[in-house]
């Protein structure tokens, strides 16, 4: 497949690069900064490009088969969370404007249930510092789910934990509820997450929905 990814040098967003990669498919990695990115491969290309801008969207996204997005605010430069609902809708326009119609969204997991109609990002142990991003990753999946009708889109949520770590291709599945183990915990590597979301593009089983994974 011809793959674009959205946020390619960040640390989920090149760990999706490589997974990609090593599963023989042709990627065009966008960033803002796209010289941060140290990898070389033949079937790789890299271009700046600004998610925000439908227009621009439109332009990188024509001719691919896939677009992943895994944008999300720069901390380096303190930017607005809600620069994840702005790419919402810019990627919404931009993929139609293309001809575009199948979108993957790395999410945020503050608004996966934890009980019924309770939501992680309201519990008394949810991170302050982390509320503001975990609200306007909420309000992009509620676009998504008003204005993408006219595309085959997925939301993907991970864990409550994300870091760094190993690939083993092992994961568990859940929907609109918190995936835990037996221990209440919720994790997931960055290198897995990348797995399941090659597994999601490959195969799809969550189309207009969203998904979550841990182990």
């Amino acid at each position: 497949m011809k793959i674009v990814v959205f946020g390619a040098t960040g640390n989920i967003g090149q760990r999706i690069v490589q997974e990609a990669l090593n599963r023989g498919h042709e990627v065009k990695g966008v960033a803002r900064r796209p010289e941060r990115f140290a990898l070389s491969h033949p079937r790789l290309s890299f271009e700046a490009g600004n998610v925000l801008d439908p227009a621009d969207v439109a332009r990188l996204v024509r001719g691919h088969d896939v677009v992943i997005s895994a944008v999300g605010p720069a901390r380096d430069r303190e930017e607005d969370p809600r620069m994840v609902v702005q790419a919402a809708q810019a990627l919404i326009e931009g993929l139609k404007r293309a001809g575009v119609k199948r979108l993957v969204v790395v999410g945020g997991a503050g608004s996966l249930e934890v009980a019924p109609g309770v939501r992680l990002m309201d519990t008394p142990d949810f991170p302050p510092g982390w509320r503001p991003i975990a609200s306007a990753a909420a309000e992009a999946l509620e676009i998504y789910r008003q204005q993408g009708a006219d595309l085959d889109w997925t939301y993907f949520s991970p864990a409550a934990f994300i870091e760094p770590g190993q690939r083993t291709g092992r994961y568990r599945v859940g929907t609109e509820q918190l995936v835990t183990n037996e221990k209440g915990e919720s994790r997931i590597s960055m290198e897995d997450y990348a797995v399941a979301l090659l597994d999601e593009v490959e195969q799809p089983r969550f189309v207009r929905q969203r998904f979550t994974v841990a182990y």
